[in-house]
């Protein structure tokens, strides 16, 4: 039986794990953390947050196979350009609608636009500098990047598109992400899979076989000592906050004048949280609100939670008054790869580093939106490995062969 070690043990690392022991592989997989899910935990008690920002979008690879699998369990959408209780700020005040030059824009096919011009010097030409930074402003929900304009227009064009198609591709699994992490633990235990938590490993074993490592680029590259292991990202405030329910709230305040939006949920149903999907996010009366406001490298996270709380003023009058538990948060470098103009997925680190090691992860070369990247790249690193695995061991058997 063919043995593979998976190292890490979020959506990536379990998506591989997975993979590798339906094609009937003995496979170990080794987390730090002493629970599994990565990014994708869900937080106990009466607030259900994600340890991040999470979407699932049903276009996606990663939708067909938990699916397949059972593992997808019950879901709730995210609004984007449907809902009449959606908002968006442009030129300080809020509308019900973005401007027309950028439902124009995301109506053009991805294909048109260049890989090797900037998203908002494409867009101008196209719809004018304001509604081209609009849009830029727009789909920075799927970038957490604090200038989405200067990204290559091919990779932000593909986003907008799918940011805005209707009916909406975004949902989020009630109950939070952590539900589907377990589900997705559960059917490795069926397999078979050999799963270690609190079991950080600091460097590969002498004569290894097959790794998968799917961790951050950061700890890829400590674990390894490859330099090369690094791609730009994003950077951004997060802020959860809990809030007494009122009518008339909104339940989604998107800028456009800057990167960044607020999502809400309530009990009673009303949709649009962007941590945590479920009927009951929060105690009954309360709503769960997030934020998420991209900050550029030479900013601090008060910058973001500064233009946080601006939305909220205009969106939710009264907050402050109405805050029942808050917490704030930075995410530097884990919110997935960004491609500058001149490149793609396919200039990221490579998913096969040689000697039978195997990068997994959401910023590796493997096409995708969100944590499809990261689906996508675990699917192709079990596949290298089982591959690269049945080639040793034919080479191993001939040469016993000719002795």
């Amino acid at each position: 039986m063919l043995k593979i070690t998976v190292i890490g043990g979020g959506f990536a690392g379990l998506a591989a794990a997975i993979t590798a022991a339906e094609c009937g592989a003995r496979v170990s997989l080794y987390e730090a953390h002493h629970t599994l899910g990565g990014r994708a935990r869900t937080s106990e008690g009466p607030y259900r947050t994600n340890d991040g920002p999470h979407a699932l979008y049903n276009r996606g690879p990663h939708w067909t196979w938990l699916k397949q699998r059972g593992l997808l369990g019950p879901l709730a959408p995210l609004p984007l350009l449907e809902g009449a209780r959606l908002r968006f700020r442009r030129d300080g005040a809020l509308h019900r609608t973005p401007p027309l030059g950028v439902l124009r824009l995301a109506r053009r096919p991805a294909e048109a636009a260049p890989v090797d011009t900037d998203f908002l010097t494409w867009a101008t030409t196209a719809v004018g500098e304001k509604a081209a930074r609009a849009a830029a402003h727009y789909v920075a929900g799927t970038l957490f990047h604090h200038d989405p304009g200067s990204l290559s227009a091919a990779f932000v064009q593909e986003r907008l598109r799918r940011a805005t198609h209707l009916p909406s591709e975004a949902h989020h699994p009630r109950g939070g992400w952590g539900q589907v992490a377990e589900r997705m633990a559960a059917r490795a235990w069926d397999l078979g899979v050999r799963i270690e938590t609190t079991s950080r490993v600091d460097a590969l074993p002498e004569g290894h076989g097959p790794v998968i490592v799917a961790t951050t680029l950061d700890a890829a590259r400590r674990l390894l000592g490859d330099d090369t292991l690094y791609w730009t990202s994003g950077r951004t405030t997060l802020i959860d906050l809990a809030l007494s329910t009122r009518r008339g709230d909104p339940c989604a305040v998107r800028d456009l004048d800057a990167p960044g939006w607020l999502t809400a949920a309530r009990p009673d149903g009303v949709r649009g949280r962007f941590t945590a999907k479920d009927l009951t996010p929060a105690p009954a009366g309360q709503q769960l609100l997030q934020g998420q406001l991209p900050i550029g490298p030479d900013r601090s996270k008060s910058d973001g939670t500064a233009r946080a709380e601006a939305l909220l003023d205009l969106g939710f009058p009264g907050w402050r008054d109405r805050t029942v538990w808050r917490r704030d948060g930075l995410a530097n470098g884990r919110t997935g790869a960004v491609d500058l103009p001149g490149t793609t997925w396919r200039d990221r680190p490579a998913i096969d580093r040689g000697d039978g090691i195997y990068l997994a992860g959401d910023q590796v070369a493997a096409p995708g939106l969100l944590s499809e990247v990261s689906f996508n790249s675990a699917l192709e690193a079990a596949s290298l490995a089982l591959r690269g695995s049945r080639r040793r061991a034919l080479g191993n058997h001939l040469d016993l062969k000719r002795a």
